[in-house]
């Protein structure tokens, strides 16, 4: 087994929760890097990632952050954590396939952060406050704490993120309505991150998701100023009794009417 132990958080680090979502996906994606130097292939490489960065996540928020719940999509669903006041929504590896299929890059670590009375009330009585997207394999992590500046789009056409193993057939449908050209990639993280850095510009996804898809990379996008929603246009509601939370669109402001318009035109995610 390769050697790694996790670092030391600043005190600055510990005292700003952008900052240690941002610590937390970092030190998750070098021990995720470390599992995969350990000779490992297939089921038996993702199951070991799964479970070292959802242990190493878990005993770091024990450690700093005692007081909070955590929901992970590795752990138990404790429903204590309806009561609380902060929970932690993580996926510990986002794009386990990916991961599996060195060296590919196009998988992450979603770490953000859920906290009762935050937000305008338009998502009921809480909102994410912080997040972070690390994809370790690229050397970046994606955070709250300093949002990414989307740059103008740099295409001549619109771009949207699709999964590289399942493309629903609705999508040539959008990408038709916008002129748009489909790229295939992995993780749903990698997908939403991925229009902050003008490689797409809109990922719309409706084929079923739970909380820790989606709550990193929608707090890093908001930041960034982009549009999420669901896939109706209402907003999303985190720390919810069921984490269900099937689908998301994620694009450029002045994309947001022509692709809510269309996907609620055209019945996507109700079937």
């Amino acid at each position: 087994m390769t050697s790694w132990t996790p670092g030391t958080p600043s005190e600055e680090t510990l005292a700003d929760d952008h900052l240690l979502a941002a610590w937390l996906a970092d030190e998750a994606g070098r021990r995720l890097l470390a599992v995969r130097e350990e000779g490992l292939e297939g089921k038996a490489l993702k199951d070991a990632g799964d479970a070292a960065a959802h242990e190493l996540l878990m005993d770091l928020l024990g450690q700093y952050r005692p007081g909070d719940a955590v929901l992970s999509e590795e752990g138990k669903d404790d429903k204590a954590r309806l009561e609380a006041d902060r929970v932690w929504i993580v996926d510990p590896l986002d794009g386990t396939r990916e991961f599996s299929e060195p060296p590919r890059d196009d998988w992450a670590v979603h770490v953000a952060l859920w906290q009762r009375g935050a937000g305008d009330g338009s998502t009921g009585p809480g909102d994410l406050v912080a997040g972070a997207v690390a994809q370790p394999a690229l050397g970046e992590t994606f955070t709250t704490g300093a949002a990414p500046v989307v740059p103008p789009r740099t295409s001549d056409k619109p771009r949207i993120a699709v999964s590289r193993s399942r493309p629903p057939e609705w999508a040539h449908g959008l990408a038709e309505e916008l002129g748009a050209e489909l790229v295939p990639m992995g993780s749903a993280g990698v997908k939403v991150i991925s229009v902050t850095r003008d490689i797409t510009d809109a990922y719309v996804h409706a084929g079923g998701q739970f909380e820790w898809d989606s709550a990193a990379p929608v707090a890093v996008a908001r930041a960034a100023g982009l549009f999420t929603s669901r896939i109706d246009g209402t907003p999303f509601v985190y720390n919810a009794d069921d984490v269900y939370l099937p689908d998301l669109i994620v694009c450029r402001p002045e994309l947001a009417d022509q692709v809510v318009a269309w996907v609620t035109s055209n019945g996507v995610g109700q079937d």
